[in-house]
């Protein structure tokens, strides 16, 4: 039988290029694909995965709070991280909720076919190395703060200034979804849970 898997990724694109790219690969079959978390739990409970390719960044909630869901419902699929980003954080934090591995989007078919067998023998794959993962988190050394995008860092002093949502949306001229995305990026970034410990990881690092 050949190993069936979902993707979930809002990037169509992103999405045609993985569905190329498995196409390649012996004994694997793309079951199906959706873009968002809230479609993804009904197709899991109607169709046969065996592991999920899973996208960081999504548009309803974060892929790593759907990661632990999806590994809390369904513990015998195995879940692959996927993202644009390589930082410790988003790693760490995808492994805690259960993923099996973590790939960048610019991943050769190489790499994916090998992500997928590691994972289904019981194993952890990283394509990024164990030291850049195990190395301590710190946000008071300058050589060790998540980088931020200059769109990151607009956002986050306009939250330090106290702005909800939708006020840096008007201000940007941008959708409140998207101001909603940052944020989730910036508390993933500076790994904390909330906006009072966003702002203060901010100030004690100088960011704002």
């Amino acid at each position: 039988m050949p190993t069936k898997i979902f993707i979930i990724d809002d990037h169509p694109v992103v999405v045609a290029g993985l569905n190329a790219l498995l196409g390649q690969l012996n004994n694997i079959e793309v079951a199906g694909s959706v873009s968002n978390a809230f479609d993804a739990i009904p197709f899991l409970k109607q169709h046969e995965v065996d592991v999920i390719l899973l996208d960081i960044n999504l548009p309803d909630i974060s892929g790593i709070d759907l990661c632990k869901k999806i590994n809390k419902e369904f513990p015998q699929i195995k879940i692959l991280g996927i993202s644009t980003f390589s930082e410790r954080s988003y790693i760490s934090r995808m492994i805690e909720n259960g993923a099996s591995g973590y790939l960048i989007k610019s991943a050769s078919s190489p790499e994916i076919e090998e992500a997928i067998k590691t994972v289904l023998e019981g194993k952890i794959y990283l394509n990024v190395s164990m030291e850049h993962l195990l190395r301590p988190l710190s946000v008071t050394h300058d050589n060790n703060l998540p980088k931020l995008t200059k769109r990151e860092k607009e956002i986050l002093n306009l939250i330090s200034e106290g702005l909800t949502n939708n006020q840096i949306a008007e201000k940007l001229f941008i959708s409140t979804l998207t101001v909603d995305s940052h944020r989730k990026n910036l508390l993933t970034k500076l790994n904390v849970n909330n906006t009072a410990s966003l702002i203060r990881v901010a100030i004690e690092a100088h960011m704002i």
